[in-house]
């Protein structure tokens, strides 16, 4: 029988929200407050549906999800070749956070753990931190549609515990792998990580991504397609850290968590995902976004290497789902 897929994603956010496997990222304070049982989904569609169920007014901060617009945004400033003299482009198989680079190259293994999101950030135009956050975020905008802003409180609890990125920072410079202040880096990172979306936000963004670089509700195009589909080839191998593999394999399709638990997926040409939900799994990813964009990707045959016939490309939030 076929229903509508704002009933489907309805019934499947009061589904999960049975499900009460992990915890909410324990620190700062201010991001693991409120209730942990929230739940939201977003998805926009290439034919400019953008549907929502759940908790979708709920807002919290992107965290290690801004790891792929500043990504893009290094590669639309430097070029590929540029930018890959500083970061490279391999699964690590280790946490986000760990504190090491590549045993012969000297460099991070990629822009998705913390190591070369800092180096990635230090790319980002600007002359300062001050500059480089102002450019991050008026990107991330551009990309959401609308004026985003940074959560004060978060900023400033994590930047009074970052000892472990300073850490990071310190060995990069050490190295002479970056080339700036790492307190300065570390500031502007933690910065960027603490801008506020929702799940409609993150939806809209990863539709950017879909649609090529171009902004699916303004038209503007922000970034060319060569990066985006350089940035969705390292979401796709490195973007779930050391849970990559089992996400390519049962998922299929390029996302980046946070640990405030938002998950940004895309549908290269078919739509963006948003999901979101505090219980965090022991990779730092939400448990209930996981099942979430993993259920969607299924129902609506996502996975990029099923090999559907072109008549399943295209999606229309005003169709049933079978």
């Amino acid at each position: 029988m076929a229903i509508q897929l704002k009933d489907l994603l309805d019934a499947r956010v009061d589904e999960l929200r049975k499900d009460t496997r992990g915890e909410p990222m324990p620190e700062p304070p201010s991001m693991s407050s409120g209730n942990p049982e929230r739940c939201a989904v977003s998805l926009y569609s290439s034919a400019g549906d953008l549907v929502t169920a759940g908790d979708g007014d709920e807002a919290f901060t992107i965290q290690s999800i801004s790891k792929a617009m500043t990504y893009a945004m290094a590669l639309q400033e430097h070029g590929h070749e540029e930018v890959h003299r500083h970061v490279d482009v391999e699964p690590s198989g280790e946490a986000y956070h760990v504190i090491a680079v590549d045993d012969v190259s000297g460099k991070p293994d990629n822009p998705m753990v913390n190591t070369g999101a800092l180096v990635v950030h230090s790319l980002v135009p600007g002359a300062d931190a001050d500059e480089r956050f102002a450019v991050t975020l008026e990107t991330m905008s551009r990309m959401a549609g609308r004026q985003l802003a940074m959560d004060e409180d978060v900023y400033r609890e994590e930047m009074a515990s970052t000892h472990r990125n300073l850490a990071i920072a310190h060995l990069l410079r050490a190295k002479d792998i970056l080339q700036v202040d790492p307190h300065e880096v570390v500031d502007g990172y933690t910065r960027q990580c603490s801008v506020l979306v929702t799940v409609e936000d993150l939806a809209t963004m990863a539709g950017t991504l879909a649609a090529g670089g171009v902004q699916p509700t303004t038209g503007e195009r922000v970034f060319s397609q060569e990066v985006v589909r350089q940035v969705l080839s390292v979401m796709l191998t490195c973007g779930m850290y050391d849970d990559a593999g089992d996400w390519v394999s049962g998922v299929g399709i390029p996302a980046k968590s946070g640990v405030a638990g938002g998950i940004l997926a895309v549908a290269p040409g078919r739509l963006g995902i948003g999901a979101w939900s505090p219980r965090l799994d022991d990779h730092g990813t939400s448990v209930r976004g996981r099942e979430l964009v993993r259920g969607l990707a299924q129902k609506l045959e996502l996975h990029l290497l099923d090999g559907r016939p072109a008549t399943k490309l295209d999606w229309d939030a005003r169709e049933s789902v079978d």
